[in-house]
């Protein structure tokens, strides 16, 4: 998957659609990523000895990695993202993400 942790992405379609946010968790063999204040669900909590109360908390879901673009906030636009090899002055290659419509590359992430 393009998307990492720590990406900010743009919802491109769905009830949360234009919501601009930080990637929480990727989960990549169910192809889904979750986005901070993205499908809010409302959880149920049993009471327990660390939480005696219980009570019913929000949190979000997971949704389809194809509902998100990532976003490039220099550019202020969403946009597909690209692989593209550097070599640094001792010759080292390493491979780079790269917006596709800006051509820049991609900041932050965590593998």
């Amino acid at each position: 998957m393009k998307i990492k942790k720590g990406d900010t992405v743009k919802v491109i379609t769905g009830h949360y659609k234009g919501t601009i946010a930080e990637v929480i968790q990727v989960l990549p063999k169910e192809e889904k990523v979750v986005v901070e204040g993205v499908n809010l669900v409302k959880k149920h909590l049993k009471p327990t000895q660390a939480n005696p109360d219980g009570g019913i908390i929000e949190k979000e879901a997971p949704i389809h990695v194809s509902n998100v673009m990532a976003y490039d906030s220099k550019a202020k636009t969403a946009s597909r993202v690209g692989y593209k090899t550097v070599t640094d002055k001792k010759g080292v290659t390493t491979k780079v993400r790269v917006y596709k419509k800006s051509g820049s590359e991609v900041k932050g992430g965590k593998k």
